[in-house]
């Protein structure tokens, strides 16, 4: 079955939903591809990654149920970039057309209007605005995007274009083919507004570069990057606010684009720390940047900001310590990724697996906010492991009495002999976490030493005679 023509398909007589073998028997030379819905949206998501070129405000054009087949734009404030409507109409289907696409385009108040337009109108047009309803008369019903079966029972009543629609009551309309139509009819028309549902989040401090001449050369790009950092910071310090991330686009003149994203520990506006992180980005990517013949066009962009309040450091140099760990982590998230890099949040619990979260580094500089002090004395051995085996592995214990301290264990296939042991540190389960389950047995820690010199962290899990007759062992951490 047909599911999509080009302009010559049509002229010779063919439509969509026709099977092939008509096909072919009205046409025998057809050239058929098969249908590929997935590649279909692909390349049309490709496209309008491209067309952000015009503005930023970019969405799909799809029918209810069907894949999209066309791109809408939102270009209020944006067409004098370009020297106006006609220039930017113009310079859109010239590099569409030289991409291979056999695109047309309109240009209207509202979207379905210049979608309409685009699609039953041959050559590019722009309808003025306030004249949609006038303009859209001589367009067929099929532009409403309605069913074959509804534009067929239109067309049984004399009903072939929106003027000879637009002219009948819509109480009988309504009646007959549901409010849809009229909705529909509305929209055409230009009466009724639909605003465009853009494909990515808009940020709110855009700056670009267009060029003339397209540019390749890599001190020309960090030239650019460096200005338009410089033109953003500048933009920001009005607001009292700092970019937490910033967002670089390169448009290629064959049609190709390119993203890179940089996250950051603390708001940032200093163009020349944006620079350098960008730098690090360039150099580290696995996929080089590639300008093929030259980037016309380079957006920098700030999706997420925050307040940014000046500060001066503290007697004690705290502020400048903060500053240059957020400087630290900004670089290796750059290098490595900021998944990977990662901060310890203390949490407010007595149980040791639970004691410490990790949260991404970029997640606010609060590497500094936790008071690590208060959980340790510089004087005292450490109470606990730093590090600890998760999930805790059992080991086989002899011990003098049920509830004493171990005297000898196997962890491992060796045994080691305890010749010095602390404890019990006794913890209860958090019942108040586990509404509606069974609570986990009673834990008594000890901390023990063998004969060689290291330290265990052993816990039994049950208490003896009031929990469980057969305590288990286990051993969650070593200290250094």
């Amino acid at each position: 079955m047909i599911v999509a023509l080009d302009r010559h398909a049509l002229a010779v007589g063919l439509s969509k939903g026709m099977t092939l073998a008509t096909a072919r028997a009205l046409c025998p030379a057809l050239d058929v591809a098969e249908s590929d819905r997935l590649a279909d949206r692909q390349l049309i998501e490709q496209v309008a990654s491209w067309m952000e070129r015009y503005t930023p405000c970019v969405g799909l054009l799809a029918a209810d149920g069907e894949p999209p087949e066309g791109v809408a734009l939102d270009i209020t404030g944006a067409a004098h970039l370009l020297g106006g409507e006609e220039s930017l109409l113009a310079d859109c289907l010239t590099r569409l057309r030289a991409q291979g696409f056999d695109a047309s385009a309109a240009i209207a108040g509202t979207a379905e209007c210049a979608a309409a337009f685009a699609r039953f109108k041959d050559e590019a047009i722009i309808i003025p605005a306030g004249t949609e309803p006038q303009a859209a008369a001589s367009l067929p019903i099929a532009a409403l995007g309605l069913s074959s079966s509804d534009v067929i029972a239109l067309a049984r009543l004399g009903l072939k274009t929106i003027d000879d629609l637009a002219s009948r009551p819509r109480a009988p309309l309504a009646a007959r083919f549901g409010r849809d139509l009229l909705a529909r009819l509305d929209r055409v028309r230009g009466v009724v507004e639909t605003p465009i549902t853009p494909r990515r989040f808009i940020p709110a401090f855009i700056t670009e570069r267009r060029f003339a001449e397209p540019i390749g050369h890599e001190d020309d790009i960090h030239r650019t990057i460096l200005t338009l950092a410089a033109d953003l910071a500048r933009m920001l310090e009005k607001q009292g606010q700092g970019g937490r991330r910033f967002e670089l686009a390169f448009f290629r003149a064959d049609g190709a684009m390119r993203r890179l994203g940089i996250e950051t520990a603390r708001p940032l506006r200093d163009p020349k720390g944006v620079m350098r992180l960008f730098r690090d980005r360039l150099d580290t990517l696995a996929d080089p940047l590639d300008p093929g013949f030259g980037f016309d066009v380079i957006r920098l962009s700030v999706p997420v900001a925050e307040i940014l309040d000046a500060h001066e450091p503290d007697f004690d140099g705290r502020m400048d310590l903060a500053e240059d760990l957020a400087a630290l982590i900004e670089k290796l998230g750059v290098r490595l990724h900021p998944s990977r890099v990662m901060r310890l949040h203390a949490e407010d619990t007595h149980l040791p697996e639970r004691a410490m979260r990790r949260l991404p580094a970029q997640d606010g500089n609060a590497a500094l906010a936790t008071e690590w002090d208060l959980w340790s004395d510089a004087d005292l051995p450490p109470l606990r492991p730093i590090r600890l085996i998760d999930p805790p592995e059992p080991v086989d214990v002899i011990a003098e009495v049920p509830e004493g301290p171990p005297i000898r264990f196997r962890w491992r296939r060796v045994f080691h002999v305890v010749v010095k042991a602390e404890g019990p540190e006794r913890l209860a389960p958090e019942w108040w976490r586990m509404t509606g389950q069974a609570l986990p047995p009673t834990r008594d820690y000890y901390r023990v030493e063998n004969e060689q010199g290291a330290r265990f962290w052993l816990f039994r899990a049950g208490l003896y005679e009031r929990e469980t007759h057969e305590p288990r062992w286990f051993i969650q951490g070593l200290f250094g």
